[in-house]
């Protein structure tokens, strides 16, 4: 009874340079037939011709693809969101041979958190404290909490299905075994952001029928990472994975 808490169980233009010759150097020829030095007849460079600065956009020496740059006119938020729908076939398929996690080695639960994480970064609901959603019966198909799956004991006493209602509007929580025992225990939440509650456990009943005070340290926090119109994703305070499938959208929750 854990998945609430284990507690429990982000152009370049070219300027064309002017270009100037350059004068030439003034010199002596030395005569062969005469001592004395002439100079030469002084020879002047044309005056410099200066090429207009142009911004020449179609004729230059360097290449354009060196200056492309992959430039979106699309601004982020336009962009169409990534389809949850592929994602969620595949966590589901990858969760069907696993008994609920039971039967889950590490590398399974690796690839499997793996792929929670690339649903979460799709989540449709950013404040699911907020949204009708969230209220109702929801059925665990898997989880990594082995005080829910119960791997201590043998195959025919372990809890056969897992069930958690939540009720937003009175923020209360129940979490419910099937066969054999059919435990319950319901709590108080407290949000704590749009997103994450704080859970207190107040009472469980042994069999459905006895109940029993839960001891006050029986508290935890529940975040849901992922929500949708039939799926939810959570994650507790220790670390554990959580997710579930809506049954009964009308349930509510003892008070």
């Amino acid at each position: 009874m854990a998945f609430l808490s284990s507690h429990s169980s982000i152009l370049t233009t070219t300027h064309s340079t002017s270009t100037h010759s350059l004068p030439k150097l003034l010199h002596c020829h030395h005569s062969s037939s005469s001592s004395a030095t002439r100079p030469t007849a002084l020879s002047f460079p044309n005056k410099p011709t200066t090429t207009p600065h142009t911004h020449n956009l179609s004729t230059t020496s360097v290449p354009i693809n060196k200056w492309r740059t992959n430039v979106s006119f699309f601004p982020t938020f336009l962009k169409k969101p990534r389809d949850a729908k592929p994602i969620k076939e595949e966590l589901l398929e990858a969760i069907a041979p696993l008994d609920r996690g039971a039967d889950a080695t590490p590398e399974d639960q690796e690839r499997i958190d793996q792929i929670a994480r690339k649903l979460e970064a799709v989540n449709p609901t950013k404040e699911p404290l907020k949204s009708d959603l969230l209220d109702g019966k929801w059925e665990l198909i898997y989880t990594t909490s082995t005080s829910i799956l119960q791997t201590q004991r043998p195959k025919f006493l372990r809890s056969r299905t897992n069930y958690q209602a939540i009720n937003v509007d009175t923020l209360r929580a129940q979490n419910m075994e099937s066969w054999p025992f059919f435990n319950q225990v319901t709590a108080d939440l407290t949000p704590l952001n749009a997103r994450k509650v704080a859970v207190k456990f107040d009472f469980f009943k042994i069999a459905g029928l006895i109940p029993i005070k839960a001891p006050d340290r029986a508290r935890g926090t529940l975040d849901i990472t992922y929500l949708d119109e039939e799926l939810r994703v959570s994650r507790g305070d220790k670390g554990n994975l959580f997710i579930l499938k809506m049954i009964d959208r009308s349930y509510r929750v003892p008070v």
